[in-house]
């Protein structure tokens, strides 16, 4: 089982997803959250507040619990939104990611998502933030 900790950062109606570099080995060429492992003694807290330092730069306040269905079955996910943080997010980790982009709702329509199953959590985040 692989404990997974990913940030939903909204802004102005919009959320933060990241485009998964091509040559990644899980999940390539598809747009996801930010986020990753949760490493040995860390709270998913705790990951989704690394995660997003490393790969956008950016310290997060109040990372908040929120359902987030995630379809393959070796996976946990641990999802937060965030709608609070210090520092512009920029791609830290482009060996991650090949671009960063924050989409509206009618926008995540038409994306190639890591997992499509997660689709109706993320419009429910920005219905609910929005």
């Amino acid at each position: 089982m692989h404990h997974v900790a990913a940030a939903a950062l909204v802004r102005d109606g919009t959320v933060l997803l990241g485009h998964r570099h091509p040559a990644r080995r899980y999940y390539p060429d598809c747009w996801d959250l930010v986020g990753g492992h949760v490493e040995p003694g860390e709270s998913p807290v705790d990951a989704v507040r690394r995660e997003c330092l490393e790969e956008l730069a950016v310290v997060v306040d109040d990372p908040r619990p929120v359902q987030l269905t995630f379809s393959d079955p070796a996976v946990e996910m641990h999802a937060f939104v965030v709608t609070s943080w210090s520092g512009e997010p920029r791609n830290a980790a482009p060996d991650e990611h090949d671009e960063l982009r924050f989409f509206a709702r009618e926008e995540l329509l038409g994306l190639v998502l890591a997992d499509p199953a997660a689709l109706p959590d993320l419009l429910a985040v920005l219905d609910a933030k929005g």
